[in-house]
């Protein structure tokens, strides 16, 4: 990441051509996006998503101890019902002017079994948390996601993923789960109790029923070697497959407008520990946003003052256990598009994206994430059936992101994709339809539970009423 030297180096030179007259176009500062009223005018209080794009104003606000309180709740709430976590999905698939429920008094580990390697989860449990409580065990998810604030219930509903070839989303190590339905049912799903509605509920958007507990099945504690290091986005693509091949998690970062990846890869250790040094990640962010600041008028400048700045960088490596290196602090805000293509289709698409951000959008600094999925079988999974290769394409929250749907969506559909359920997409009923081949069964499972449409937004109406 650039280095608080190279960085005063860089901004100096800048700051010098601004000085000159030359920066008078730059980008700057964007202000703060409008806030909502903090409550309506029937007194009802706001809820706002981690990056402030979804709002609601639920008449009903619930918090569940237990099984019985959320039967209650969804047979008697105000309708639409429906479950928050973290609140990390930039889609509408939580906000509702009726009845919301979180599952914060729902967490923690609800059992484990030593021999089979597995833990039942509650579904309120924070990633963060549970890794902690895994390692209390000897146990660890045998991956993560990079960020890991979700709650395990939204993550699950969501296709959340880590990356690596041999590693599926986290869905794909749930062996049973329990879920409430609409009319308070409880009901308990594996793959002999309820099959269909567990391949269909393992990534479920909330649409089957409440899931309030998960059996996941994990690996014993493992400590893990990660290596972080630069390289031009050509040489990395030319290596993708070497590289996926090679490491247990790998993925990749593009910095837009720098030619440069950010290469991550994570692999098995018996060496000792080593301090983990400070996370820079968020100041190295912020550098590429100065960079754009000052120099977002000449691409060509700030592409050659980047890699000056980037040149001299030396490669990173820590070790230490699994669960606490895989995630990642990620304060800074910011709305994101991401899509899961076919992994052959993954560079040639990647390159087209990163060319119409560079011919179009000059304001674009978030990095370009690149990631692996192995596949699974649930209903609604993006990675169902095919290995994955997905980019995720970030729009700072303070900054204008209707690129992503106009320039960098039709890209990713063009080669394939699948969107992330929590993240930024266009799609309706007949895309969906077109892209699961279960969908139709998923949506008449879906009917058959809840023929009202109770745990159905307005959001969610439009996708599965129909379907």
């Amino acid at each position: 990441m650039l280095s608080r030297r190279s960085l005063f180096l860089l901004m100096g030179g800048a700051a010098a051509l601004a000085g000159a007259g030359y920066g008078a176009s730059r980008v700057g500062e964007q202000p703060e996006p409008p806030l909502p009223p903090g409550q309506d005018r029937q007194g009802r209080l706001l809820w706002r998503n981690w990056s402030g794009l979804q709002t609601a104003y639920p008449a009903t606000r619930a918090a569940p101890a237990d099984e019985g309180e959320l039967a209650d709740i969804l047979r008697r709430a105000e309708g639409p019902v429906r479950a928050v976590g973290s609140g990390h999905s930039f889609m509408p698939l939580v906000p509702t002017p009726g009845t919301l429920v979180t599952l914060d008094r729902m967490s923690g580990l609800a059992g484990h079994d030593p021999a089979t390697g597995t833990a039942t989860v509650r579904a309120g449990t924070r990633l963060v948390e549970l890794g902690t409580a895994l390692a209390g065990i000897g146990q660890e998810m045998a991956n993560l996601p990079d960020i890991n604030k979700q709650s395990l219930g939204g993550a699950l509903a969501t296709a959340t993923h880590g990356t690596g070839a041999a590693l599926p989303a986290l869905h794909g190590n749930v062996t049973a789960l329990r879920l409430v339905t609409a009319a308070g049912e409880v009901l308990d799903c594996d793959a002999s109790r309820n099959p269909e509605l567990f391949a269909a509920a393992k990534v479920g958007l909330g649409v089957f029923g409440i899931v309030t507990q998960a059996t996941l099945r994990n690996g014993p504690l493992r400590r893990v070697e990660r290596n972080v290091w630069l390289q031009p986005l050509e040489q990395t693509l030319a290596e993708w497959p070497a590289l996926r091949a090679a490491h247990r998690n790998v993925e990749f970062y593009y910095l837009p407008f720098t030619d440069m990846t950010a290469v991550i890869t994570h692999d098995e250790t018996d060496a000792p520990a080593t301090p983990r040094p400070p996370a820079q990640d968020n100041e190295a962010l912020l550098d590429l946003k100065r960079l754009r600041d000052w120099l977002g008028w000449s691409p060509a400048l700030r592409r050659r003052m980047a890699k000056l700045a980037l040149s001299g960088l030396e490669p990173e490596k820590v070790v230490g256990e699994s669960w606490q290196l895989l995630s990642n602090e990620r304060p800074v805000r910011f709305n994101e598009m991401e899509y899961h293509l076919p992994l052959e289709a993954q560079p040639q698409a990647l390159r087209e994206v990163v060319a119409v951000i560079e011919t179009n959008r000059p304001d674009v600094f978030f990095p370009i994430e690149a990631r692996v999925i192995a596949p699974d079988e649930a209903w609604l999974s993006p990675f169902q059936g095919r290995m994955t290769g997905s980019i995720a394409v970030h729009a700072y929250y303070k900054d204008n992101y209707a690129f992503l749907a106009a320039l960098v969506e039709p890209i990713l559909r063009r080669h394939g994709g699948r969107p992330h359920w929590g993240k930024l997409n266009s799609l309706g009923t007949a895309d969906f339809a077109a892209l699961y081949p279960r969908f139709a069964e998923a949506s008449a499972l879906r009917r058959s539970l809840d023929p009202e449409g109770r745990l159905l937004n307005d959001y969610l109406r439009g996708i599965f009423a129909h379907g």
